[in-house]
C-alpha cells in the first residue's frame, strides 16, 4: 500500500526502553476533494530514511499496516494500528498541473503547400 502527498511534519526520532528501540513519525496531506493528514511511523533503521527530506516535499510512501492486542494491567483487551512506512520517495512537482510540457511554437514547422480549396475525406 502506498500513501502520496505533500510532508507537513518530520519529527524527531525518538528512542525507547533498554533496547534503543527507535521510532521517527512523519505526517503526510493528501492531496483530494478532502484532504487526510496521515501520520506515518518509520522505526529503527527506516529512521534514517526521513533524513533527505523536507516539510513541504510531495512524497510516496510504501506503507505497511500493523495491529496489535495488547492487555491492560485490569484484565481489558486492546487494540491499537499504525501505519508502518518502509520506503519514501519524492515525487516530481511540475507547475502545468501533471500535463507534459509543451514545446515551444518554433518546434512545428509551418505548413506552405496548404491548399484550402482541396476536400478531404476526413469525416469532420
Amino acid at each position: 500500500m502506498e500513501v502520496q502527498g505533500k510532508i507537513k511534519v518530520i519529527g524527531d526520532t525518538q528512542t525507547f526502553g533498554n533496547n534503543g528501540f527507535r521510532k521517527r513519525e512523519v505526517v503526510v496531506t493528501t492531496e483530494e476533494q478532502y484532504p487526510q493528514h496521515i501520520m506515518v511511523e518509520f522505526v529503527q533503521d527506516k529512521t534514517d530514511l526521513l533524513n533527505n527530506f523536507q516539510v513541504g516535499q510531495q512524497v510516496k510512501i510504501n506503507i505497511n499496516l500493523r495491529g496489535r492486542e495488547w492487555t491492560n494491567p485490569q484484565g481489558e483487551v486492546k487494540y491499537f494500528n499504525s501505519i508502518q512506512g518502509w520506503r519514501i520517495e519524492a515525487l516530481q512537482q511540475d507547475a502545468s498541473g501533471n500535463m507534459p510540457p509543451m514545446p515551444p511554437a518554433e518546434a512545428f514547422e509551418p505548413a506552405n503547400d496548404l491548399n484550402e480549396d482541396d476536400h478531404d475525406d476526413l469525416p469532420f
